[in-house]
């Protein structure tokens, strides 16, 4: 397929910067097109639900690469963390000490790691806004890209509903918080994808510089720092309260852990609105390192030395409907900055927004794609002229509610099972993407590709991919195993625990016999001859090396003629950037 060349249901291509700026300069509007006036007077107009609903949405429009490499980096650093680190987290230490919390988040994180390499490398050579599921789709088989697809979007409405939960205030009904919270967001995503970027951006700047503070805070006054207020040093890690509950209590703390770190596949999801993917791409997947080690490692860490594991300010949301407390919070306190907790709650409130502002942009993206794919109603491919999936905002919205009839059985009783769904949700799509990785690969070498093709390798190939498939079994079955043994035994936890693979294994099942016996195909596996790894790609085979070429030069003559004037400075500074970048 060449450059030009282009499946009328791919999503939008970028095959290289000069194609793109060459499309730019083109101005449509003032080349002669033929028309015939009679056809122009008996063109149909749009019914009057459609342009009240969804405007000029069509399924001829695409997304906008709009999103620029700032705002992928910052999106990939603290984009998604939500109320799960400043509030969950705690849960996770009063369940079974700090010890077995930490270690959890760190599993967890080697967990996390590999999934975002093993999509960045795939993600950074097809950008496009279906990522995983559309990976499924042309890697293994259209009826894993459906169940993952689904799955995702699933998941992202029943987190959002979770976060808006967990952030619940009891002096307003649940319905009202919602509003509060998910009119302003809506808005925001009718907009353009630019005013994602750009709040999503300074969301994660307010939530990073908040993270930063309190990790300085908690370690100074862990350590006496804090006049009057003795720390507690190590005394919560020793006395046999480090690890508590044995190891059913620690297989619990994985829920917490997957919740918390829930969305870091949003990098690969934006990169089907990103200027320059095979560059912005790499750039925010090795950003994900520091997001993991700084974000929640040390946070845990901070939290499990300033707060016994038997405080009563850690509420586990599995036994009280108030889920409001902050460890956070608690610490700021405790080191003599009370006043600092207006400031944490609203913080909080901006956790909330972003968590939403992601959830909602994540499931109609995923939507839209499973709609152009033929896997939900044609209706929600529809784009507006802004680049806005309208329709599949508007199903995302509508099901975001419904969500919250939930609240009849009590708000902390549905945030325990959201948390359980969508931590079980979370483990399923990530060890499928382990599979994914390695069918890209096996495709890749059976077409004679080079290696030099990739915008981004992953490094230590297969051991990542083949490491999350591994760790989401054995996390899996530990989960299975916490929710037998757990006192008092309640079949509500076995049952929250499995009905994610339940819905997995539905959706799949469900699919290939759709295939199979509707469609008529018999072959389910999509050939590693046959894989298309051509449609969407911002390079056709030995395009890679060309353009570096052709980039290295332009940064070899602008730091000539910066040196030229004298700038030498500037031209160190940016040689620092591209190096640690």
């Amino acid at each position: 397929m060449t450059v030009t060349e282009k499946s009328p249901n791919a999503s939008s291509s970028w095959s290289s910067a000069i194609e793109a700026k060459d499309l730019s300069d083109v101005n449509l509007e003032k080349a002669p097109v033929p028309v015939d006036a009679d056809s122009v007077h008996s063109a149909p107009k749009p019914s009057m639900w459609k342009r009240v609903l969804v405007g000029n949405a069509s399924e001829q429009n695409e997304t906008k690469r709009a999103m620029k490499s700032r705002h992928l980096t910052m999106i990939a650093i603290g984009g998604t963390i939500g109320t799960g680190i400043f509030l969950s987290a705690g849960s996770a230490i009063a369940t079974a000490g700090p010890a077995s919390a930490l270690f959890s988040y760190f599993i967890v994180g080697i967990f996390c790691y590999a999934v975002v390499i093993s999509l960045g490398e795939m993600a950074a050579y097809i950008p496009v806004s279906g990522t995983f599921a559309v990976f499924g789709t042309r890697f293994f088989s259209p009826a894993l890209g459906f169940t993952l697809g689904w799955n995702y979007w699933l998941q992202c409405e029943l987190t959002a509903a979770a976060v808006i939960l967990q952030f619940w205030d009891p002096r307003i009904t649940a319905w009202e918080w919602a509003l509060i919270i998910v009119t302003p967001i809506f808005a925001m995503q009718l907009i353009h994808v630019r005013v994602y970027g750009e709040s999503e951006y300074w969301f994660a700047m307010i939530k990073v510089l908040m993270i930063i503070v309190f990790i300085f805070v908690g370690l100074i006054f862990d350590w006496g720092g804090v006049h009057g207020h003795p720390g507690p040093g190590l005394a919560n890690f020793r006395n046999g309260q480090a690890f508590v509950g044995g190891f059913s209590a620690f297989a619990q703390t994985f829920v917490y852990a997957f919740y918390s770190y829930g969305g870091v596949e949003l990098v690969s999801l934006a990169a089907g609105e990103s200027a320059s993917p095979h560059k912005s791409v790499p750039r925010a997947i090795r950003a994900t390192f520091f997001r993991i080690v700084i974000f929640y490692i040390l946070t845990i860490l901070t939290i499990g030395l300033n707060i016994n594991y038997q405080d009563p300010t850690l509420l586990s949301s599995a036994t009280s409907s108030n889920v409001a407390a902050s460890p956070v919070t608690v610490v700021f306190q405790r080191a003599g900055f009370g006043a600092a907790a207006h400031v944490i709650n609203a913080v909080l409130l901006t956790a909330v927004l972003s968590a939403t502002n992601s959830c909602f942009y994540a499931s109609s993206r995923m939507l839209l794609s499973m709609a152009r794919a033929g896997h939900a109603p044609r209706i929600f491919g529809w784009v507006n002229g802004r680049g806005v999936p309208v329709p599949a905002l508007l199903l995302s919205l509508a099901v975001s509610f419904v969500t919250f009839l939930t609240t009849i059985w009590g708000e902390g009783v549905v945030f325990t099972w959201l948390l359980d769904l969508t931590g079980i949700s979370s483990l399923l799509v990530w060890g499928t993407i382990g599979v994914i990785s390695l069918r890209f690969r096996a495709a890749w070498r059976a077409q004679g590709r080079s290696l030099e093709d990739l915008p981004y390798r992953q490094p230590i190939f297969p051991i990542l991919p083949i490491a999350t498939v591994v760790l989401s079994i054995l996390m899996f079955a530990a989960q299975g195993y916490s929710s037998v043994v757990q006192k008092p035994f309640s079949p509500q936890n076995i049952v929250a625990t499995y009905i994610g693979l339940l819905v997995y294994i539905v959706c799949y099942i469900g699919y290939w016999i759709y295939e199979r016996f509707w469609l008529g195909q018999t072959t389910h596996l999509v050939p590693l001859l046959e894989v298309d790894l051509d449609t969407d790609a911002v390079w056709q085979p030995g395009g890679g090396a060309i353009l570096r070429a052709q980039e290295a030069e332009a940064r070899e003559k602008r730091d000539a003629e910066d040196l030229a004037a004298g700038k030498r400075t500037k031209v160190m500074l940016r040689k620092v950037g591209r190096y640690v970048a």
